[in-house]
């Protein structure tokens, strides 16, 4: 049995219009130690294929990183699964706050050296001594709060559609980056309640790990990330602190949180906050754009773009002809 996949994306996308059923996103993350990570990942990618599991989870001698849609009628069996794998029982799951359903084409899991990439040196500082996890509502009280700083440990990308109100967004693009650029940022409030965020909570794991290391003697977490803050605010019928959207690692790209729209179109400055991946594949460049330039540039990030796509189109069309 093959594990992977082989099929075009023109049959993945075919494959799951075809489907009779609805779909479940989740997320889900454990650093534990895992003594052969190809031999876990396989038994994995076996079990969650006769499942028809589809996403991307990142697997490493520290732990599991993991993105998926579930079918509605399997969701029972693969909590059940989790719970039969000892690295993976009892694990806390997140679900995702919007779902179309079509998060994720196929199933991908990959072996990495970390399952996040931090560039972290851990043998230098206590991975384990992490900050303080609040809850959302604890979070959430929190913010706003005088001699209180709330940190954004996402990408640029990523906070540029939604952040915490008044919270620091690092003009940084990987969290390898970030985790420096926050160190220095704040090394004069090193005595403050700091307060980190993230999507689902893996990225302050390590964050607040390192800010300890470097003298911070006020670490927080919101633990399950905006996610978790996201249901459980809802459910309690409290304004959201949370502004915008929470940018996704999947075909999503976004789940709505409030009606803020606090981004604007990359090409024309209009209120936007859709992300797109420009439609010419040598680039495929991640840009904010709205419906008029969408059309307006066939979906492509630049004039330049968009004529190379057009040249693409016009060869592929007089090698079938």
């Amino acid at each position: 049995m093959l594990l992977y996949n082989r099929l075009s994306r023109q049959e993945l996308e075919k494959r799951l219009r075809s489907e009779k059923f609805s779909r479940r996103t989740l997320s889900f993350y454990r650093y534990v130690y895992i003594k052969e990570p190809k031999e876990f990942r396989d038994r994995l990618y076996l079990a969650w294929d006769q499942l028809k599991c589809y996403g991307r989870v990142y697997v490493a001698e520290e732990g599991i990183n993991a993105q998926m849609s579930v079918p509605e009628p399997n969701v029972e069996a693969f909590l059940k699964h989790l719970d039969t794998v000892p690295e993976l029982s009892g694990i806390p799951v997140n679900w995702a706050v919007e779902d179309n359903g079509k998060s994720f084409l196929k199933l991908v899991i990959k072996v990495r050296p970390k399952i996040v990439a931090d560039g972290l040196n851990e043998h230098v500082f206590d991975v384990t001594n992490v900050g303080n996890r609040l809850s959302p509502y604890e979070f959430h009280k929190l913010v706003g709060q005088e001699d209180v700083v709330v940190v954004d440990m996402r990408n640029n990308y990523e906070s540029e559609v939604g952040h915490f109100k008044n919270a620091i967004c690092p003009n940084a693009n990987t969290f390898r980056e970030e985790i420096e650029l926050v160190v220095n940022e704040l090394k004069e409030k090193k005595d403050k309640k700091v307060l980190l965020y993230c999507t689902g909570g893996i990225r302050c794991e390590k964050a607040s790990a390192w800010l300890k290391h470097h003298g911070f003697t006020d670490v927080n977490q919101l633990h399950g990330g905006i996610i978790s803050y996201a249901h459980e605010i809802k459910k309690s019928r409290i304004p959201s602190k949370f502004i915008g959207k929470n940018f996704v690692f999947d075909e999503r790209l976004g789940e709505r949180i409030t009606e803020d729209v606090i981004a604007t179109c990359y090409q024309c400055g209009e209120p936007c906050d859709q992300h797109v991946n420009c439609a010419h594949d040598q680039c495929h460049k991640l840009i904010i754009q709205c419906d008029n330039c969408r059309e307006k540039y066939q979906g492509c990030c630049s004039t330049e773009c968009q004529h190379n796509l057009e040249e693409q189109t016009t060869k592929s069309l007089h090698d079938l002809s």
